[in-house]
């Protein structure tokens, strides 16, 4: 920490020591910089691996995952079995890292949740370079604890599901692009558009809404003639095109037999699967548009839309804790830098972040059917403002003012406001209120500390106060965070989310086996007897069995990875395999067995196969009835 300075800078002062603190030069560096980031970074492991041999492996992409790892087919394009029939109804680049883990470490529940809790802890480390660079090393260190204590943030990074990935590339491509504004280098700017490119092989067009806010930063900020910045700007833009891209043209020109189905597409296209299943369906009720498979929305979460959507008692706990701090920043941050030059860096970073967060904002209540956990791209933003919020306010009070002078109140008053917040979102549940006079008394130490400050007030006093106020802000998030490490408040596999909120707790209270976790070959009794009967019974066939969409599938995939034909796909309305593939696949003895169940709507395949072969006894392959499944016998023979 620094003296509180004797006199009040000048305007010019202050641009020189704001500028300084851009650089982020090693030689300023305070002796406490690398060990508490070093702190920093082992809490953010620790929380993140904790329990990770029972991590919170997506059944649907778990199953992908151990298949991808076993096929270069199924690995490039994203197959769902072994044999590469079908795909996964995204772009497989999410999962190439836990496939590839997978192959080398065996097909283990923690080796396919490693990469997530890698990318979460270099997410972290990224963005204290970042924010280092743009507003100095406290608000570094800020920014990457409030990152790392981001419920969403931790519950996340122990599932296999492709936001950590997205998030991290993100991040990248913000770094990217304040090099390039600062430096007035081309390379920095393309170097952007590969990480834009790279998330987009994540998790496709939600990727592309941080451009226009990079183009206004670039636009508005960066060194040059407008016409130069206009040039530079769409080189890097054709950069992050062809690079998100790849993947699609070469899927698209690869003819439809040597790759497989492109799952929640109704004519097998690969524009259908990113612009029409992952794009325009977001944004309306059952959309069909660019050839997107109808019975998408049956698959998504209800609710969590609309302009309350980011601070209701469902999502506002995972995510919103700074976010009126945020806010704030991102105002006074753009405000009190009007008068500096065109290329102020710290107004730009304000306007970057808080385009960041303004933009997903908007998207996410304007879609439907968001999961909780989508909001992890926006914890970066959270993160990097109060950071640097924290740090412009602090800056402001540290400088003698004259009397009256009101930016002095904007550090306690940004305190208060975060710590009230804080109380506000846990109010509902009252999940964590033995942390709750914790808090108020952090809060009020913190602010009657700094509201008092007089001329003869030690710095070691202020700078005491200043750190009750910011443990003040992290003390319930922290909370709710940590809670994750219990199954009960984990959420469900395909949703995680912190503490006694959503179905999955609900479920947990009343039925604990629902907290049982499914795991890379670990099958259950009956999967192991099912498993064990089709292969004594199989005798050359390509497929181990058909199965009525991906839900039946998946425990048998994530067991053993064997070619499955998944009829439907993911929702199960998908229109592969037809029933002339099907019969074809059948005569030539390619396929024998088929296994549907009641809890996915019936298709054309399922009917053929109800017509065409004779149901199994249960007794036959274990199980006493059939519940909600039933296995049929294809064989022509029989």
């Amino acid at each position: 920490m620094t003296a509180i300075p004797a006199a009040r800078p000048t305007g010019a002062h202050r641009g020189r020591r704001a500028a300084s603190r851009f650089s982020g030069r090693p030689e300023d560096a305070p002796r406490w910089e690398r060990p508490a980031l070093a702190a920093v970074l082992a809490v953010a492991a620790v929380l993140y691996s904790w329990g990770i041999g029972h991590a919170a492996i997506h059944p649907f992409y778990g199953a992908a995952i151990r298949s991808m790892a076993s096929s270069w087919r199924a690995f490039f394009f994203g197959g769902l079995d072994a044999g590469g029939a079908i795909s996964i109804d995204k772009l497989p680049g999410a999962f190439w890292p836990d496939a590839i883990s997978v192959w080398l470490f065996g097909p283990h529940t923690w080796a396919a949740a490693l990469p997530q809790v890698v990318e979460g802890v270099v997410t972290v480390w990224l963005l204290h370079r970042i924010v280092r660079a743009w507003a100095g090393p406290f608000a570094a260190l800020i920014a990457a604890l409030t990152l790392t204590l981001t419920p969403v943030t931790v519950v996340l990074t122990r599932a296999t599901i492709p936001d950590t990935a997205l998030t991290l590339l993100l991040v990248a491509a913000a770094g990217a692009l304040q090099k390039a504004v600062r430096t007035e280098r081309l390379l920095p700017l393309i170097t952007c558009g590969v990480w834009v490119g790279l998330a987009f092989q994540a998790k496709m067009l939600q990727a592309w809404l941080v451009l226009p806010v990079f183009a206004a930063v670039y636009q508005l900020a960066a060194p040059g003639t407008p016409l130069k910045r206009a040039l530079r700007f769409l080189a890097g833009s054709a950069v992050a095109l062809a690079v998100s891209c790849f993947w699609v043209f070469l899927a698209w020109a690869t003819p439809a037999a040597d790759r497989p189905y492109l799952d929640g597409t109704s004519h097998n296209n690969p524009f259908a699967l990113v612009f029409g299943y992952n794009g325009l369906s977001r944004f309306s009720s059952d959309s069909t548009a660019f050839g997107a498979v109808a019975g998408t929305a049956a698959s998504r979460t209800t609710g969590n839309t609309g302009w309350g959507m980011l601070i209701n008692h469902t999502v506002g706990p995972q995510i919103a804790w700074f976010l009126p701090l945020a806010v704030l920043a991102a105002v006074l941050g753009f405000v009190w830098r009007a008068g500096q030059p065109r290329t102020d860096l710290l107004r730009a970073g304000f306007l970057l972040w808080g385009g960041w967060l303004a933009v997903h904002a908007v998207v996410f209540s304007a879609s439907n059917g968001n999961h909780a956990y989508y909001t992890a791209v926006i914890a970066p933003a959270l993160a990097a403002l109060a950071g640097g919020g924290l740090a412009l306010f602090r800056s402001e009070y540290e400088a003698e003012s004259a009397a009256g002078d009101r930016r002095r109140m904007a550090l306690p008053a940004a305190i208060a406001l975060t710590a009230a917040w804080a109380l506000v979102l846990d109010w509902p549940t009252r999940f964590v209120s033995w942390l709750l006079p914790i808090t108020v008394m952090l809060a009020l130490c913190a602010v009657v500390g700094l509201w008092t400050r007089g001329p003869r007030t030690s710095p070691r006093m202020v700078h005491g106060a200043l750190a009750a106020g910011i443990a003040a802000t992290l003390v319930v998030p922290a909370g709710w965070a940590v809670s994750s490490l219990d199954p009960l408040y984990a959420g469900a596999s395909t949703s995680p989310m912190t503490g006694p909120v959503g179905k999955a707790y609900y479920e947990g209270i009343h039925h604990r086996s629902a907290l049982r976790r499914v795991g890379l070959d670990r099958p259950s009794a009956r999967d192991t007897a099912l498993l064990d009967y089709l292969t004594t019974h199989r005798h050359g066939e390509k497929y181990l069995l058909a199965t009525q969409a991906a839900y039946t599938a998946e425990p048998l995939l994530r067991a053993k990875s064997e070619p499955i034909l998944v009829m439907g796909g993911f929702t199960g309305s998908t229109p592969f395999p037809t029933t002339g593939q099907l019969d074809t696949l059948v005569a030539t003895h390619q396929l024998r067995y088929a296994l549907l169940t009641t809890r996915r709507p019936t298709t054309s395949a399922t009917t053929w196969v109800k017509s065409h072969c004779t149901r199994i006894l249960p007794t036959a392959y274990g199980r006493r009835t059939d519940g909600s499944f039933a296995l049929y016998d294809c064989n022509p023979r029989g």
